[in-house]
């Protein structure tokens, strides 16, 4: 009986060992993964030349990396860390999604309600898209405007949110209603209106209450404005002419919050993750259905796969816009993500919901260091077998196209000024206020012998025209906002001969200046 017994015994502690092997076999490699990462991102820092930056990686619910890198600004030093506050701009988009999912789960509204009911003072410019856009098609970017239109309207603005939407009108169409693919951040302000409408409470308080509160993320913002005070803020950097990371300052845009208004840190969005990932319950608390989880990452727009994104990632067979996120598939599995950028920071959020994994990158520069750092970091966690250096990959690719635009500037024309060129007409002839029917007035006034542009609706976008040559001038912005690129103002002359228009020239990935269409007021 004793020697069953005793054999018993050890039959037990021997399956007991077997078992407990893999387990500590798997958390052996995953410290060993980590530390790998730990080492890569600390090497990309200095290749990207980022002045700082902080990465969480949630895995089975639970926090498995936070950490931060580099410096808060790099004139005033100070350590980035896992509490560092962050813009993460377009990242909020999932955010007003997800407010939208509890409303549709409260029975409040339909995802396939039509947004008029909600926003009587929503008018697009064809009468049909007015009159039949829904909740989802203000969340998958498919209503015919093209990437960034109308943006001009909240950078830096004094236009309210129902100023912006009122103003949509005067937008014009790029392609078909539902019929192709153009980011819109419009879409999300209009979806901020909804919210309201519905909740009777702003966006930013519905988003404190049903998310911020209860996921612990008090150190979580919702305006620029609220973070006077508060300590271990990251500052934005811009590039300057050598694209070197150069400190600014950060700028109240509330009238954009619904599409991109929050500040927090990777150990607040890292319990955000833990949401998503559990299908809406955090905790074993739901706040927000699991069906509702499943629409916002169900493809609700799909795009062709390019020539390049297959270059880029082979393993991408299917991409599109879910509601507040977009899906595609990477190393055979489907993932969630989405990227921001604010002005001077950009930042990234990717789940993969099979391996119960997520990850966020927050940074303070306007690099691209976030994508590649992703797709390594996948790799390592996937088991991906000889896996592509995506830092050095990105970097390679960025360096050659440098090189190919300097050889393309180097072979192209070069437009010369004229020695003696001079204004086509006295300056005082280009003063006066130009008009446009979306965006408002501007002024151009003559001030000791030179000509000043004002866009009335946004009190800090001013500047000095220096002529160039025709009726063209340069511009020189009194502030130097990273988002900004060089611009110039033409004007255009009427049949009697006068200037009768004014237009702002900007190869602007960003804006579109040309929408702006101001006509001189009479």
């Amino acid at each position: 009986m004793d020697r069953i017994y005793t054999f018993r015994i050890r039959l037990i502690l021997l399956c007991l060992a077997l078992l407990t092997l893999p387990q500590a076999q798997a958390q052996q490699n995953t410290a060993a993964t980590l530390q790998k990462l730990d080492a890569y991102y600390q090497k990309a820092l200095k290749d990207w030349d980022v002045p700082g930056m902080a990465i969480a990686i949630v895995r089975n619910d639970s926090v498995i990396l936070a950490k931060g890198y580099g410096v808060l600004d790099n004139k005033k030093g100070g350590q980035v860390d896992a509490n560092t506050v962050f813009g993460i701009a377009s990242n909020s988009k999932a955010y007003t999604a997800a407010a939208l999912a509890t409303l549709v789960d409260q029975g409040k509204l339909k995802w396939d309600d039509k947004v008029k009911q909600y926003v009587p003072y929503l008018q697009l410019y064809d009468p049909f898209v007015t009159e039949n856009l829904t909740i989802e098609d203000l969340l998958s970017h498919r209503s015919g405007f093209q990437t960034f239109s109308g943006d001009l309207l909240w950078y830096n603005t004094t236009y309210s949110r129902p100023q912006i939407v009122e103003r949509m009108r005067y937008l014009k169409p790029t392609y078909s209603f539902r019929d192709g693919y153009g980011y819109s951040n419009l879409m999300f302000i209009v979806a901020g209106e909804v919210i309201e409408k519905v909740s009777g409470k702003t966006w930013e308080k519905y988003i404190k209450e049903t998310f911020f509160q209860p996921l612990g993320m008090n150190r979580s913002y919702t305006s620029v404005n609220e973070l006077k005070g508060v300590q271990n803020v990251a500052s934005p950097h811009g590039n300057d002419a050598n694209r070197k990371p150069v400190a600014t300052t950060l700028n109240a845009w509330d009238n954009w919050n619904p599409a991109a208004g929050i500040f927090t840190s990777v150990n607040q969005q890292a319990q955000w993750m833990r949401l998503q990932l559990n299908r809406g319950k955090y905790n074993n608390k739901e706040i927000f259905s699991e069906e509702s989880s499943r629409n916002m990452w169900t493809m609700h727009n799909p795009f062709p796969v390019s020539k390049q994104s297959e270059e880029l990632v082979p393993s991408t067979h299917f991409v599109g816009a879910g509601l507040g996120w977009f899906v595609s598939d990477y190393q055979g599995r489907k993932q969630v993500y989405h990227g921001g950028g604010h002005e001077g920071m950009n930042s990234r959020t990717v789940l993969v919901p099979e391996e119960n994994l997520g990850m966020v990158i927050l940074t303070n520069s306007m690099s691209s260091i976030m994508t590649p750092l992703g797709n390594y970091t996948l790799d390592q966690l996937l088991g991906v077998e000889n896996g592509r250096d995506w830092s050095q990959f990105y970097l390679d690719r960025a360096a050659e196209a440098r090189k190919a635009e300097a050889a393309a500037a180097a072979k192209a024309p070069k437009e010369k000024k004229a020695k003696k060129s001079k204004p086509a007409r006295d300056l005082q002839d280009y003063t006066g206020t130009y008009h446009s029917k979306l965006y408002g007035n501007a002024t151009i006034s003559l001030k000791d012998g030179k000509l000043h542009l004002q866009l009335e609706p946004a009190p800090v976008l001013s500047g000095t025209l220096h002529f160039w040559q025709h009726d063209i001038f340069n511009l020189d912005w009194k502030n130097d906002y990273a988002l900004l690129t060089p611009t110039n103002v033409r004007f255009i002359t009427g049949e009697d001969g006068s200037i009768n228009q004014m237009r702002l020239d900007a190869d602007n990935p960003d804006f579109h200046f040309s929408e702006l269409e101001f006509e001189k007021v009479k």
